[in-house]
């Protein structure tokens, strides 16, 4: 079951309701963070805005701005979700830039399926909530670096760094941190 979550106010609307910047993620263990910004130094990145190793994540699903008195209800939806049989095992070995978005990213050149249909789960659950959806395509990555500009850099090694999760998490997005609010198992 997951933990309660923990609802702060961050910053009134016109009217008077409170808003969360939510997504839900696979976490990334501490050692995966720093074999992946180890490898990310050896780029030597010449543009961008590194992101810190202790944000590294796969987001599952942005939510964006979320009202907080509709955080429970996500909760609740999330809780009937059915898990996969087995954890995701995802191999990041794909380094590519997204030039609309000016971001660095590793990505699975074979996204495992299980991954994409835990994220078209989260989308199905939270739809009867009303909760705005990307349009686009779900694409899993791991940012290494914001406001990139220009072609990927040359990798002295490649990179292959495999993720396994055992749960999800939906976090909160404040100043630049990343706070978990609620945890779910990957497996029933």
């Amino acid at each position: 079951m997951p933990a309660e979550p923990n609802v702060h106010q961050r910053r009134p609307s016109t009217q008077g309701l409170a808003f969360k910047r939510l997504f839900f993620a696979l976490s990334v263990s501490d050692s995966q963070r720093r074999a992946i910004a180890q490898w990310r130094r050896s780029l030597s990145l010449r543009s961008g805005k590194p992101v810190p190793a202790q944000n590294f994540h796969v987001t599952l699903m942005f939510l964006g701005d979320v009202a907080v008195d509709q955080v429970p209800a996500i909760c609740a939806a999330v809780d009937q979700l059915k898990r996969p049989s087995a954890p995701p095992r995802l191999l990041l070995d794909s380094l590519q830039v997204w030039q609309r978005a000016s971001v660095l990213v590793l990505e699975p050149q074979q996204p495992p399926a299980v991954l994409l249909q835990l994220a078209y789960g989260l989308q199905q659950a939270l739809l009867p909530l009303g909760v705005q959806m990307a349009t686009r395509e779900y694409r899993p990555h791991l940012t290494l670096a914001r406001d990139f500009r220009g072609q990927p850099p040359e990798a002295v090694t490649a990179p292959e760094f495999f993720l396994g999760a055992r749960h999800f998490t939906l976090y909160e997005s404040r100043k630049g941190q990343y706070w978990p609010l609620a945890q779910w198992p990957l497996t029933d």
